[in-house]
């Protein structure tokens, strides 16, 4: 069977040391500031952004929520962001997605400050990590990668199969093992043969949305698995991309669903508004 990468556990520990950053920071009258953006009553971004709340609050992060109605227009919006960009109490600003059909998330993601753009969504940011010098890393891969280092998993000279191809999770987390030294093939609805490919992948790290599409005996014996998924089975389950039972009993580690990469986003959320916080004092 696989060893289990404890999600819940890297996260607590990284955590603990940002609150330890947090505290040097407020030592040299820096408080880390984040700016959170909700448009609209979506029952699931409420909850995510009542969960980055409290993160913040957990860390001595300065939490500065903005919560807007349904038909605010996308000229009220971006002046709020603007407001952001100057104020000099926020390090990061993050507009919970999805925004309202009359607003253009593109337009609003690029008005943010690259320098404050700590979700990576940025063209400017994007690009820097294209370039491998990456500024502000998107949460949800910086995540997969610290989970792997935390883990001892090295991708020099490794097969990485990263199935989907999201600007969100499988472009960047792509980018993140090439400059880890790995040999890097992403996959999407399109690919010909999947299971040859995964069969053939060291590590794999499914981001496709979709319930236990990945099976477990594609996956090689002893590869790592790293299930980006959450798909609700049911009215209460929740299952990854991967088909866990079978994949555990053939991988050498694998994350579980829930529990393995969920706790660590939020987690790298704090983690870029702390790293942008420090730069003030450089």
């Amino acid at each position: 069977m696989a060893n289990l990468i404890d999600g819940k556990a890297i996260a607590a520990k990284i955590r603990g040391e940002i609150s330890t950053e947090v505290a040097e920071l407020k030592n040299k009258g820096v408080i880390p500031g984040l700016a959170v953006v909700l448009v609209g009553e979506d029952p699931a971004s409420k909850v995510y952004v009542s969960m980055k709340e409290k993160a913040c609050q957990d860390v001595g992060i300065f939490s500065d929520e903005h919560k807007l109605p349904a038909d605010t227009t996308e000229t009220e919006l971006l002046d709020l962001i603007d407001k952001l960009n100057c104020d000099l109490r926020i390090h990061g600003i993050l507009v919970q997605l999805p925004l309202p059909k009359q607003i253009n998330t593109e337009r609003v993601l690029e008005a943010i400050s690259p320098h404050k753009d700590v979700d990576g969504f940025h063209p400017y940011n994007v690009g820097r990590l294209v370039v491998g010098k990456p500024v502000f890393q998107p949460c949800t891969p910086y995540g997969v990668m610290v989970m792997l280092k935390e883990t001892g998993i090295d991708l020099n000279g490794k097969e990485v199969v990263v199935v989907g191809r999201s600007n969100i999770v499988g472009k960047p987390v792509a980018l993140m093992c090439l400059a880890q030294h790995a040999t890097v093939t992403i996959c999407h609805s399109r690919t010909k043969d999947l299971a040859a490919k995964i069969g053939n992948a060291d590590v794999v790290i499914a981001a496709v949305g979709v319930p236990e599409m990945i099976k477990g005996d594609w996956i090689k014996q002893g590869a790592v698995v790293i299930d980006v998924g959450v798909n609700r089975v049911g009215e209460k389950k929740l299952v990854g991309d991967v088909e866990f039972a079978r994949a555990s009993e053939r991988a050498s580690a694998i994350t579980p669903v829930p529990g393995g990469v969920g706790p660590m986003t939020i987690t790298m959320l704090l983690q870029n508004t702390v790293e942008s916080a420090r730069r003030t004092c450089r």
